[in-house]
Parts: structure tokens; C-alpha cells; sequence
């Protein structure tokens, strides 16, 4: 782990995104949710070295920066692959099917327990409470595509289909 008082060069490499987005909102305490919100954008997760830093160069606690990040849904301290996969859970959904469809995804993407997301970091599964589209339920989103009256065996398909364009 990076120390946020380390002024390496690896630091400085490191941080050079999150020093860029805070320089964009100039430091300004008050946009603490869209600054964690770019930062999100460019690691794809708020790592806690980072959420550090950004405690640091706001001069705000790292508790605030932390409860922040953990209040809002939105926000992941883990990391997350480049297609994160959300199948709703709804009530319309899950009386549809969802849960076969997320049974049928984990198998297929061989995520076992708690587990979230592929090695390969290509693809996180997340089962979320609610996307507000009862009415194409089941539904499932991948990053930011919606796919209605979605089914287990259509979800992997479409799986399938992007880790092929991503071999290429």
C-alpha cells in the first residue's frame, strides 16, 4: 500500500488521475461525491489508499470520506470488472425468474460463494433490489445497457457475446 505522504515517483504516478480530478473540482471539499464519483470512473472502485489521499488533499477525515463512500450504494470498495452485470431481484422480477438467471450466470462465469467477480476482472455479477423497470421484468444490465424480459439462457448468451469481442 501506498502511504499518502509518500512522494516517490510511483506515488506520483499512482495518484496522477486522482491528483488531475481533484484539480478539476478545485479541492473543494463540498464536491467530495462527485470527486469520489470520477474516481470511481477511472480505477473502477475507491480504493482505500486512494479514498485516503483524497482525505488528505481536501483536509477532511478519512472517516468522512469513508462514510461517504459506504452511504451511498453507488459507490464499491472492491473492485469491479469492466462489465458489471446488475440482474434485478425485484418482487416482478424474482416472481419471473431472476434467480435462475443469476444461478445460471455465476455457473457459467464459475463465480462460487461470495464471490462477485471473474480473475480475469472482465465481469462482476451483482444482484441488485431494484431497477425500476418492473414493467420488462426479468430485467438484467450490463454496465449500462438495459435487457428486458431477460431469461438465463439469453443472459449468458449475451455474456458469451462480449467476452468473445474482447478476445479479439
Amino acid at each position: 500500500m501506498i502511504r499518502t505522504e509518500d512522494t516517490s515517483p510511483q506515488a506520483a504516478r499512482h495518484f496522477k488521475a486522482v491528483i488531475r480530478i481533484l484539480d478539476e473540482h478545485q479541492r473543494d471539499k463540498s464536491k467530495l461525491v462527485p470527486i469520489l464519483q470520477a474516481v470511481q470512473e477511472e480505477y473502477r472502485y475507491l480504493p482505500e489508499e486512494v479514498m485516503a489521499f483524497v482525505a488528505s488533499s481536501l483536509r477532511i477525515s478519512p472517516a468522512r470520506v469513508f462514510g461517504v463512500a459506504t452511504f451511498y450504494g453507488h459507490f464499491a470498495l472492491e473492485p469491479k470488472g469492466k462489465y458489471v452485470i446488475r440482474v434485478c431481484d425485484g418482487t416482478a422480477c424474482h416472481v419471473k425468474g431472476s434467480g435462475a438467471i443469476v444461478d445460471e450466470l455465476k455457473s457459467h462465469l464459475g463465480l462460487t460463494g461470495k464471490q462477485k467477480t471473474t480473475p480475469d476482472m472482465l465481469f462482476t455479477l451483482e444482484t441488485v433490489s431494484c431497477l425500476g423497470a418492473c414493467g420488462l421484468a426479468p430485467v438484467v444490465v450490463i454496465n449500462e445497457d438495459v435487457h428486458g424480459q431477460a431469461d438465463a439462457a439469453g443472459s449468458v448468451e449475451l455474456v458469451k457475446q462480449i467476452a468473445n469481442k474482447e478476445s479479439m
